[in-house]
């Protein structure tokens, strides 16, 4: 569309005020028919204005400075196509109907459309809320005689030979005749038994006229070859073009001669709109869907059961992720030079946690939005738990859940794509920098909706959910559906997040679905999901059974400092209902080298355990404390100390010791040119516990969680358009577009002030002065001309007050605000033929 005809959708008439259309009554009636998008927004009251920005916000980036200008930018490519997409079914199949319509249509052609000659009661009954969808974002606009669609959606929907409708409608015969020599359109007039006419015009419109009479058309139809029909009906719901030899087959050879297939080129035929129409019955659509379908339920439980298994899982969810971050607490993974986790990290966490590959992926991702996961930035960067990791373990188990799920559900990076390719045929990889798709939020929190309006503890039928959101965003499914790929993500997601508890939508679930966007919304958001879990979850309990076997059975979750120290302590052998731990040398040789001494282990045993501590388990704690730190091992590059000169010489003598290459410098110290670490590890696995010390000959004490990122805030979602405006921010934007239609539109007395170039007005110095002062008194309305300390230039509607020290104050109806000129600025000024206060 060119820019002139687009102004023709913008322009405001010379000589209309905005006080005059805001007053005219609503669209529909003949008397205030509005001649351009402009004066069917100007028309609309305040509220109707702020629904559209409320729905379009891309429309207020900036804030328009008149109606002219916002239905300027309501009509430009990007903002309709926008607008477009975020249709539903219904409305969108209305919109195609009047693309194909005449323009303008009259309500009545529409309905024929939608309904077809039949006629639908549904789609009777939806229609008027379709239009007025439409007419709301100012995608349609006139009344019901005269709808019109705008003309860039225009332009997107109808039918093109490039770009076929959706409606599958190809051209009108005038639009299929326009290159046609008149000699042909007469030949085909006396085929269809019409009179003769000279002229191309009348020669076209009895040729439509046939086509649109229903009796006609069939009575020509009748007279075709089966095998014509035969054509007719391959083309009727679309494509409708279709290729020809040089010699065609008597069929087409007939439908070509009577009209009913049109030449499109040399070697393709079409079949005109108004005969596809009649051979439809009237429908533009093969089938219209005016009724959003239900989301079925599957199966119903009792809400208890519901509750408590999302519990359960919300339970494990905790655990998982402190589990994963656990395993990096020294430090996790190298971070890909392209960003991300390897496939080989991402198995091993996958096997440590004893998960798939993608929940594996979909558990580092929460983490990552949660704010507890990241790199720590260094030269060798790698991952790592951060600082907020620590600060979160110390919050109460509601409240730990309730972060991971506001996090999951308005994050934008998806986990479902992790292993897929993306455009240049690149692997993505978990916590790499191409997972955002800002679709997600959106689709996560119109899933939950959805599962809201079913009853309470009942789940959906998977397909019909993905029909529903088809239904609600058919234009933005693409050719690979990423919406409904997310949904099923959501779904899935949700159950091992225990939003859901078999598949059914939880008490503590619903607490999400509360509108929130911003850090303080999002924290309140968290608070009332924690509140309503709180009560589901299992308690802590602060004992274990320890058993003769060397293991200790949890029999619930345990608290926070007795499953931190017992996870030193001993190891973790199997999960479920109850967590079985099992001490080995080499666990409790970890706990002393977290700088526990055998008394204190024996006294943290008799402590919390509901049983006695087993001889066993006493005899392995006091021998192997027995032989931790006899031997000591430093940096020399690294050296072996012990004051027992038989235990030195009888690790010389051992053959397992030589790839060590160990050397005596005295009686009780041996030397390497190993690293420490190396040494410690290989003493150990020869069967010694020693220690290691510091410089100044002190054992160093090693931690599990020594590993930190420096402080770091969790990854911002990537919004899917302009931010959602508030009702401060609309209210603002509505009186700031009408201030400046006011001005924009407003009648000047002055003869040389009415000109149309958009020049100031320009009077002296004198004149200026004397004019505003007049006004002052008055209280009238001036129109000014003003440039500003940067040198841009604006024209001003403002109701002087005040005049003084070469200064006016005035309340500037353009800002819709009390601002302070200097005269000097002021170029010119003009009387109002009427005040707009």
């Amino acid at each position: 569309m060119g820019t002139g005809e687009r102004n023709q959708e913008a322009h405001v008439p010379e000589g209309t005020t905005g006080a005059t259309n805001r007053a005219a009554a609503a669209p529909g009636t003949a008397a205030s028919a509005p001649r351009t998008l402009a004066e069917a927004l100007r028309s609309r009251p305040d509220e109707s204005l702020a629904a559209l920005l409320r729905t379009r916000p891309d429309l207020l980036s900036p804030v328009p400075g008149d109606l002219t200008q916002l239905a300027t930018r309501a009509g430009t490519r990007a903002s309709v196509v926008r607008a477009l997409e975020r249709l539903d079914s219904f409305a969108l199949q209305t919109a195609q109907a009047l693309a194909v319509a005449p323009d303008p249509a009259p309500y009545d052609a529409v309905r024929s459309l939608l309904a077809g000659d039949d006629g639908d009661p549904a789609v009777e009954a939806a229609l008027p809320g379709a239009l007025a969808t439409l007419r709301e974002q100012a995608l349609v606009w006139g009344g019901d005689d005269r709808l019109r669609l705008v003309r860039t959606a225009r332009e997107l929907l109808a039918p093109s030979p490039t770009h076929p409708s959706p409606t599958g409608l190809g051209p009108t015969v005038a639009e299929a005749t326009a290159g046609m020599s008149p000699g042909r359109v007469q030949e085909i007039l006396r085929a269809a038994g019409l009179p003769a006419t000279h002229d191309p015009v009348s020669a076209v419109a009895a040729l439509t006229s046939l086509f649109t009479d229903r009796a006609r058309m069939t009575e020509l139809l009748d007279s075709a070859p089966s095998d014509a029909l035969t054509v007719l009906d391959r083309l009727v719901w679309g494509p409708p073009y279709g290729e020809v030899s040089a010699d065609p087959p008597p069929p087409v050879r007939w439908l070509r001669d009577h009209g009913l297939l049109l030449p499109a080129s040399a070697r393709t035929l079409v079949l005109p709109r108004e005969v596809a129409l009649h051979l439809r019955a009237g429908r533009a659509h093969r089938t219209t869907e005016p009724v959003p379908p239900a989301v079925a339920p599957l199966r119903e439980y009792r809400p208890q059961v519901v509750d408590a298994t999302a519990a359960g899982q919300a339970f494990m969810a905790l655990t998982t992720v402190e589990d994963l971050l656990a395993e990096w607490n020294e430090g996790g993974p190298a971070v890909l030079r392209a960003g991300g986790l390897s496939v080989r990290d991402l198995k091993r966490a996958a096997t440590a946690l004893d998960t798939t590959e993608p929940t594996a992926a979909f558990w580092l991702e929460l983490a990552y939005a949660a704010g507890l996961l990241a790199s720590d930035g260094e030269a060798d960067e790698r991952y790592a738990p951060t600082p907020e990791y620590d600060d979160w373990l110390e919050l109460p188990p509601a409240e730990r859940w309730a972060r991971l799920a506001v996090a999951w559900l308005t994050a934008t990076r998806t986990a479902g794509l992790v292993g897929e390719q993306d455009a240049k045929g690149r692997t993505l990889s978990a916590l790499g920098p191409d997972l955002d798709r800002s679709p997600a939020p959106e689709v996560r929190h119109r899933v939950l909706t959805l599962l809201a309006t079913l009853p309470d503890a009942t789940s959906p039928d998977p397909e019909s959910l993905l029909a529903r959101l088809h239904w609600e965003r058919p234009a933005r499914s693409g050719p690979d559906d990423l919406r409904s790929r997310i949904a099923q993500w959501t779904l899935s997601e949700a159950e091992l997040l225990g939003v859901t508890g078999r598949g059914a939508l939880t008490t503590h679930g619903r607490t999400l679905l509360t509108p929130a966007s911003g850090a303080v919304e999002r924290g309140a958001l968290g608070g009332l999901a924690a509140k309503a879990l709180a009560p589901h979850l299992p308690e802590p309990v602060d004992h274990v059974l320890l058993q003769a076997d060397l293991t200790a059975v949890a029999p619930g979750p345990l608290r926070r400092p007795l499953a931190a120290m017992l996870g030193v302590l001993a190891d973790i052998e199997s999960k479920g209902g109850a967590t079985v731990y099992r001490f080995t040398a080499g666990s409790v040789r970890r706990a002393l080298d977290a700088g526990q001494t055998a008394s204190d282990l024996q006294a943290f045993l008799t402590e919390h355990s509901r049983t006695p501590v087993p001889q066993p388990l006493s005899y392995l704690i006091d021998d192997v404390a027995r032989r931790h730190g006899h031997l000591r091992v430093g940096a020399a590059s690294a050296y072996v100390r012990c004051d027992d000169e038989a235990m030195l010489g009888e690790i010389l003598a051992d053959k397992r010791s030589q790839p060590l290459r160990l050397r005596r410098l005295a009686p009780t110290v041996l030397a390497t040119t190993a690293e420490p670490a190396a040494l410690l590890d290989g003493l150990r696995s020869m069967g010694y516990a020693p220690a290691a010390e510091s410089a100044e000959g002190d054992v160093l004490i090693t931690r599990a969680d020594s590993r930190r990122t420096p402080r770091r805030a969790a990854p911002v979602p990537v919004p899917d358009g302009p931010p959602l405006p508030d009702e401060t921010l609309l209210d603002a934007a509505v009186r700031a577009i009408r201030a400046g239609d006011t001005a924009a539109t407003v009648v000047r007395k002055e003869p040389e002030a009415a000109r149309t170039d958009g020049s100031l007005p320009r009077t002296s110095s004198a004149e200026t002065l004397a004019t505003v002062q007049a006004a002052a008194m008055t209280g009238s309305a001036l129109w000014i001309g003003y440039v500003n300390a940067e040198g841009t230039a604006s024209q001003r509607v403002i109701a002087p007050v005040r005049v003084e020290g070469g200064f006016v104050t005035a309340y500037d109806h353009t800002a819709d605000e009390v601002r302070t000129y200097p005269l000097h600025r002021i170029t010119g000024v003009a009387e109002l033929a009427d005040d707009p206060a």
